[in-house]
C-alpha cells in the first residue's frame, strides 16, 4: 500500500498541537485559553501553509457534542434547586454505611451501567454534582470519586453501541447492531471493569478513610426536596429525554436535538430566569472543547492521521499479521485517544479499515480492536474524554483546594488504569480471537 510521506504540513500541525498541550498540561494558563490560543494559531499558520482554512476549522467543531453538553448542563441546572441531589446524596450516604470504599463502588457501578444505556457524557453531567454533594456531606475529598466516575463511565460506555459516539460510527460502518456489539464487547469490559475498580481502590486507598455517619443518619431525605412540582416536571422531561436517546437512531435525530427538545420543554414548563440559568452553564468547558476540536481538525487536515492509519493498514495486509494488527490498532487508538480526541481518529480509520476488506483482509477483528482502543484510551489523560473534563470542571466548582484535579493528579491514576485495562482487554481479545474474527 502506498501512503503519504511525513511532510512540513504535518510537522507544523503537530508542533502547534504539542505546544498547546504543554500549555494545557503545565497549567501556565487556563486550559480553555490554551486551547483557544492553539486553535487561533493553527488556523493562521494552517491557512498560510495551505492545508487548513477558516471554513475547515468551523466544520471541525462538533456541533452535536457542543449543543448536547450545553442542553444537558441547563437541564441539570434546573434540577439542582429542587433538592433532588440532596435526596439522592442522603440515600447514597446511608447505603454506604460510612464506607468510602462502598460509596465509590456504588457510584462507579451506577455510572457504568447508565453509561451503557445513555452515553458517558450525559451520565457524568448528572452524577458529578451529586458526587460532590454526597462527599462533602461525609467530609470526604470528592476528587478520587470524580476521577473514578469519569474513568468508569468511559469503560462502561465502551460496552454498548450507544455508550460512546465512536461506537455509533463503527457500528454504522461495519453493520453491527446493538445486541451483537454488547455480546462481543461485554465479556471484555466485565474483567476490564473489575481490574480497573480494584486498581482505583488501591490507588486512592489513603483517601478512602471511614467516616462518622452520625451527622447523616439523622437526616431525613424526604425533607430535602424543596420544590415537588418543579421536581416532577423536570424529572418527567429527563425521563422523556432518556427514552428518546434510546430511539434517536430510529428517528434519525441527533442526540443534541433530543437534548435541545427536552430543554425547550423544560424551559416552557419551569420558565427560570434566563440570566441565572446562563450562569450555570460551564462556558469554559464549551470553549475548551471548541478550541480542541479546531486543533485536532488541523492535525487531521495536515494528513498526519491518514499517515498513521495507512501504516497500520499496510501492516495489516501482510499474511498472518491479523492478530498483531488488531492489537497494534487497539493500542495506537488508545494512545492517540488519550492525547487527542477519539472521534477524528475513528473517522480517519473507518474508511481505511473498510478499504482493507476490499483487499480480502478479514476486518471484523479490526472493528472490535478499534472500538476497544478509542473507548479505553480516553482514561489516560484529563483531556482524553469529554467525561473527564466535565468532572474536572465540577471539582473546580466545589471551590475546595483539596478537590482540585490537576493534570499530574489525573495522570497518576489515569495512566495505570489505561494501561491495565488495555492489558486485560488485549489478553482476553487474544485468547478468544476466533470469536472476534
Amino acid at each position: 500500500m502506498t501512503y503519504p510521506e511525513f511532510n512540513i504540513d504535518m510537522a507544523l500541525a503537530l508542533a502547534i498541537l504539542l505546544i498547546a498541550y504543554v500549555l494545557i498540561f503545565t497549567e501556565v494558563m487556563h486550559r480553555a485559553y490554551a486551547a483557544l490560543l492553539g486553535a487561533v494559531v493553527m488556523v493562521m499558520l494552517g491557512g498560510w501553509a495551505g492545508f487548513y482554512s477558516q471554513e475547515s476549522a468551523l466544520l471541525a467543531i462538533d456541533g452535536n457534542t457542543m449543543l448536547l453538553l450545553m442542553a444537558m448542563m441547563m437541564l441539570v441546572a434546573m434540577l439542582r434547586p429542587t433538592g433532588a441531589f440532596e435526596y439522592l446524596g442522603i440515600r447514597l450516604a446511608k447505603l454506604a454505611r460510612g464506607s468510602p470504599t462502598l460509596l465509590l463502588i456504588y457510584l462507579c457501578a451506577a455510572v457504568s451501567v447508565l453509561s451503557m444505556i445513555l452515553d458517558n457524557v450525559t451520565t457524568v453531567i448528572i452524577f458529578a454534582p451529586l458526587t460532590v454533594l454526597v462527599t462533602r456531606m461525609l467530609n470526604l475529598n470528592p476528587a478520587p470519586f470524580l476521577i473514578s466516575e469519569a474513568m468508569m463511565s468511559n469503560i462502561g460506555g465502551a460496552a454498548t453501541l450507544v455508550g460512546d459516539p465512536p461506537n455509533i460510527m463503527i457500528g454504522s460502518a461495519a453493520g453491527i447492531d446493538f445486541v451483537t456489539f454488547l455480546v462481543h464487547m461485554g465479556p471484555i469490559i466485565v474483567p476490564v471493569w473489575l481490574v480497573s475498580i480494584g486498581l482505583m481502590l488501591f490507588l486512592f486507598r489513603h483517601e478512602l478513610r471511614p467516616v462518622d455517619m452520625a451527622a447523616v443518619v439523622d437526616l431525613d431525605e424526604n425533607k430535602a426536596i424543596r420544590d415537588w412540582p418543579a421536581l416532577k416536571r423536570i424529572v418527567g422531561v429527563l425521563a422523556g429525554v432518556v427514552v428518546l436517546f434510546f430511539l434517536h437512531h430510529a428517528l434519525h435525530w441527533y442526540p443534541a436535538f433530543v437534548s435541545l427538545l427536552g430543554l425547550a420543554v423544560a424551559l416552557a414548563l419551569l420558565r427560570p430566569e434566563p440570566e441565572h440559568l446562563m450562569t450555570k452553564v460551564e462556558w469554559s468547558v464549551l470553549l475548551f472543547f471548541a478550541g480542541l476540536f479546531v486543533l485536532v481538525g488541523g492535525v487531521e487536515a495536515s494528513g498526519l492521521l491518514d499517515l498513521i492509519g495507512a501504516h497500520l493498514a499496510d501492516f495489516a495486509s501482510e499474511p498472518g499479521h491479523l492478530l498483531a494488527t488488531a492489537l497494534l490498532l487497539m493500542w495506537v487508538a488508545a494512545i492517540l485517544s488519550a492525547i487527542i480526541d477519539n472521534i477524528p481518529f475513528t473517522v480517519t480509520m473507518i474508511p481505511i479499515v473498510a478499504a482493507l476488506e476490499q483487499q480480502g483482509v478479514n476486518v471484523t477483528p479490526l472493528w472490535w480492536a478499534l472500538a476497544l482502543g478509542v473507548g479505553l484510551g480516553g482514561n489516560g489523560t484529563h483531556i482524553g474524554a469529554t467525561a473527564n473534563v466535565i468532572c474536572i470542571a465540577e471539582a473546580e466548582r466545589a471551590q475546595l483546594p483539596e478537590a482540585r484535579i490537576t493534570p499530574a493528579r489525573w495522570l497518576k491514576a489515569g495512566l495505570p488504569v489505561m494501561f491495565a485495562s488495555l492489558g486485560v482487554a488485549s489478553i482476553v481479545f487474544a485468547l478468544f480471537f476466533t470469536a472476534f474474527s
